[in-house]
């Protein structure tokens, strides 16, 4: 029960969460779903939603995500079938474990449907205002908790709302400025205000911020484009949905095309750095490292003649194309000369200019596991403002931060996802254990257990755990279950069934064997009774079930593995399967255990894998290892 103190409280939620973006929707959504009376604060509610850059969801790694949220019971995946115009499969000439559904949606009407979702949501109040402070009281120390407490917020208005627990979700809005060339104007997006009052209620709190960069591109007119001299990149044939509730995208899917820069625009680029933020020193943050601007590239990879140039149409009745590998914050005329040398959009109207923006963040070492700060008890922080970039990476933290918020209130363990169970689990690790100074973006090459972590499997993995906490409704149980059942009837079946002495569950785990062709040695009326979908379930667990044996096996002896002593004599060099990077912090660091080099900044999970496996083999075949 909130304690109530005495202070002119106007209105009594059991949750707060400050943002209406993709991590505020989350959060607000998981919250209210789990009973608690929330309420969502937002500068306009019509914003809820809104997608601030590029207009699609998923990707290497984001897609996993997205499915993971949707087999706890988030938002995105619905959202994302129901106002998808283009879907892809991105990887499938690669195994199912990488394979990473991507979309391309329209920007109003994914929105409109976070906000109908929303709106319609019991135990949820959306409230339209600015938070200008956190209302906090002190507490009685117990050398565990912190001194102080969240009892609720303040708004710009005046009004103040009562909680006890506050998530903040402020994405780029805390004090964000924005700059195209010379010209700098304060705001979260284009059109849209600054959050000034929510830094300083941080800071006098005690709580330390840095400043981050992310950019955007300029919006071209899609009538004033030449597609004649484009290349086209169109969707799948068979668009695979993202939510598992979703049992067939019906919608029309729109085309994406591709150009690219050439010589000439990047002398024109290279010949206005003096007038970039980037290079002037107007902009100090540090910025995406795997989104870079397009004059970042020019200087960064001078050997490349070229750069590709994604157009997307933002929507089915939109006006407007996304650049997107065209962010920039070159001033104007020169977004205008240089997009004149681009085939295909040498008459382009633009309807928006690029811009970057830099905004505040609290660096994560002021953070637990939980998403819940360190130095005041109840708030929790959830997306951009723990560093990260991406709708997708936003999300899977606000949905955490919502649940965790929730059990908080409850007196229930937090939600930790290991590792080995999420991608959601192997980003919140990262940003716990090593604090980013950079924009974070999630990659499959991540996560370590990447063949666990499939996109195919998220269900399997995650929706019993999102049932068990309360978030899994009945509809999406029920469907989990009739599937899991089909699932255990096809694979009894094919256990069941011998060619040569062999069932046909041991030949499907052959590489050059297809479910499909097994099937065809079966009764008609049997094949028909599994879906498609079912079919593939049980051939890709069929041909992962050595590998995933395996990667338990691993697991289980993973954790003796910190303990690992490194030989003092190795030459980190001579490991070829390290990156370049992780080499180079090694050989400087000298870390004596593998405990030590998993946590040396830019070390990731993966390198620690790669070299484990390698004092094995030294370990195993001394002989055979040069140093």
């Amino acid at each position: 029960m909130l304690i109530r103190y005495n202070l002119n409280m106007d209105r009594t939620f059991d949750l707060i969460v400050i943002g209406g973006g993709h991590a505020g929707a989350e959060a607000a959504w998981a919250a209210a779903r789990l009973g608690a009376k929330t309420a969502l604060v937002t500068m306009q509610i019509e914003a809820i939603g809104r997608m601030s850059c590029n207009p699609a969801i998923g990707g290497i790694g984001k897609g996993q995500m997205v499915r993971e949220i949707d087999a706890l019971g988030g938002l995105m995946g619905l959202v994302t079938d129901a106002a998808g115009i283009q879907f892809r499969l991105l990887n499938r000439s690669k195994g199912p474990a990488v394979w990473s559904p991507r979309a391309q949606a329209d920007r109003q009407l994914y929105a409109a449907k976070v906000q109908e979702f929303l709106l319609h949501c019991l135990n949820l109040e959306l409230v339209e205002g600015v938070v200008e402070e956190l209302l906090t009281v002190e507490q009685e120390p117990d050398g565990l908790r912190p001194l102080r407490r969240m009892v609720g917020v303040q708004l710009q208005d005046g009004r103040r709302l009562a909680a006890e627990s506050v998530i903040i979700t402020s994405g780029t809005f805390m004090r964000g400025l924005m700059h195209c060339g010379e010209q700098k104007s304060a705001g979260g997006r284009v059109g849209e205000q600054a959050a000034v009052g929510l830094s300083g209620s941080l800071e006098a709190l005690g709580f330390t911020l840095g400043r981050l960069k992310t950019g955007t591109p300029a919006r071209l007119h899609r009538d004033s484009i030449h597609y004649e001299d484009l290349a086209v990149q169109p969707g799948d044939d068979e668009p695979v949905p993202f939510s598992f509730l979703t049992s067939r995208l019906e919608q029309r899917m729109m085309p994406c095309w591709i150009t690219h820069t050439n010589e000439r625009t990047h002398e024109i680029i290279r010949a206005n750095l003096d007038r970039a933020p980037m290079y002037t020193g107007q902009i100090n943050s540090t910025g995406v490292r795997y989104c870079p601007s397009i004059e970042t590239k020019v200087v960064r990879f001078a050997d490349q003649p070229r750069h590709q140039i994604f157009l997307e149409p933002e929507g089915y009745d939109s006006e407007r194309i996304y650049c997107n590998g065209m962010g920039t914050s070159l001033p104007v005329d020169v977004q205008e000369a240089f997009l004149r040398t681009i085939p295909g959009l040498e008459q382009a109207r633009v309807l928006q200019w690029g811009y970057a923006i830099e905004y505040d963040f609290i660096p994560t070492r002021q953070t637990h596991y939980s998403l819940e700060t360190k130095r005041v008890e109840g708030l929790f922080v959830a997306g951009q403002i723990n560093g990260t970039s991406g709708y997708e990476e936003a999300a899977g933290q606000g949905l955490i931060a919502g649940i965790n918020a929730v059990r908080k209130l409850r007196g229930q363990p937090a939600l930790i996802l290991r590792r080995d169970q999420a991608y959601i689990g192997v980003m919140i690790d990262d940003l716990i254990a090593r604090p980013p100074d950079e924009p974070y973006r999630m990659f499959t090459s991540r996560a370590e257990y990447r063949l666990l972590l499939r996109s195919d499997n998220a269900d399997q993995r995650l929706t019993p755990i999102g049932r068990e906490i309360g978030l899994v409704d009945d509809l999406r149980w029920n469907r989990f279950e009739q599937k899991a059942a089909a699932i255990r009837e096809l694979e009894k079946l094919l256990l069941a069934t011998r060619h040569d002495g062999i069932t046909m569950l041991e030949y499907l785990r052959r590489p050059e064997q297809s479910l499909n062709q097994l099937l065809t040695r079966l009764p008609c009326q049997l094949v028909e009774r599994y879906s498609a979908e079912i079919r593939q379930q049980v051939e890709i667990d069929a041909k992962y079930s050595g590998y995933v044996a395996r990667m338990h096996r691993e697991l289980e002896r993973f954790q003796k593995v910190e303990q690992c002593r490194i030989p003092e004599q190795i030459d980190f060099e001579q490991i070829r399967e390290l990156r370049i990077e992780a080499r180079q912090r090694l050989t400087a660091v000298r870390p004596e255990t593998l405990g030590q080099a998993s946590r040396i900044t830019g070390i990731t999970p993966a390198d620690i894998t790669v070299l484990w496996i390698h004092l094995e083999a030294r370990r195993r075949t001394p002989n055979a290892i040069p140093q």
